[in-house]
Parts: C-alpha cells; structure tokens; sequence
C-alpha cells in the first residue's frame, strides 16, 4: 500500500512571492537559509545518522537539479549554451558562480567550482567537505541535459580549507 504523499515536490509550493511578500520581497540573508539548512541536518542526523541524512540532502538536492533546469532553462539542446544558462541562472538567483573548469564530453567526466557558494562559503574549517546537497544539484542538472544519471563528488570545499567548491563529475554506467 502507497501512503498518499503530503508533500511532493512542486513548483506551485514555493508560492506567489510578490503576493505573499508585497513589503518583505523576495530577499533574505544567507544566515536563514542556512539557519534552516542546518538545523534541518542536525535534526535529521539525531534521528537517522550523518550517512542517511547525507543521501537525503543528496536526493533533494538531485531533485532541486532537475526542477530548477525545468523550470529556469526549458530544453537546451547545446551544452555550451546549456552551461552559460546555467551560470546565469545561478549567478542572478545568487546561489552560487557556476564554472566548468574541465569538460571530456565524450567520457562525460567534468571538473566544475561553485564560487560563493550558498551552502559553504565563509563557515568556519571542518575538515571535511559539507555540500552534499550541491552535489546532489549538480547531478541533477548534468541528469537533465544529457538524460544520463551522473555520480558527483566534491572534492574541494570551504570548510577544507579551499575558497572555492570542487566537484568531480561523471556519467554513470
């Protein structure tokens, strides 16, 4: 038996921002969505562990990809345009500066950063990479232009010491 779903994603949950917001707009420091984001994961990880509550964040993120290209880019069949949409998009929605640092289109295997990223930028050295969620974007994103599942790996991060979010990209199967 399917239990009936309460909250399935949709575009139409992110509401009518200019109505419901009309003084406010639509504008909020960084320290809130990541007030959010983070004790999301604490909450989650009390209850289900770091590694479960890491594959969730990937999935979401994964998910956010693949809505956020539906919706922001349409079908692009170019990849180079594809990218430059990309960029833009990321950069005008101040998530983050998208770049493709290498690209083998024939394996499918890609290096990218993400500069002033929304998750990371400015915390504090963990010693260890935090962006699953931007992990989960990126192969969500790579998944909507090529019809292909892709494996993400961040490599680099903030809170490793790094000024700069590293991901290594590749096409599974």
């Amino acid at each position: 038996m399917v239990q009936e779903r309460k909250y399935q994603f949709s575009w139409d949950l992110l509401g009518d921002i200019e109505k419901g917001r009309p003084n406010l707009g639509r504008m909020v420091p960084v320290e809130v969505y990541r007030l959010m984001q983070f004790t999301f994961r604490d909450v989650m990880e009390q209850h289900v562990g770091t590694e479960q509550t890491d594959q969730m964040f990937f999935e979401a993120g994964k998910l956010a990809g693949r809505e956020f290209c539906r919706k922001q880019l349409g079908t692009i069949t170019d990849f180079h345009e594809f990218i430059q949409q990309v960029q833009r998009s990321l950069r005008e929605m101040g998530i983050g500066i998208f770049r493709v640092e290498k690209a083998d289109l024939v394996r499918r295997e890609f290096e990218l950063t993400v500069a002033e990223d929304l998750d990371c930028s400015g915390l504090p050295e963990l010693d260890y990479e935090i962006c699953k969620y931007d992990e989960g974007f990126i192969a969500g994103v790579l998944e909507s232009y090529g019809g292909k599942s892709y494996t993400v790996k961040e490599s680099d991060c903030w809170c490793t010491g790094e000024r700069v979010c590293r991901f290594m990209a590749k096409e599974e199967g």
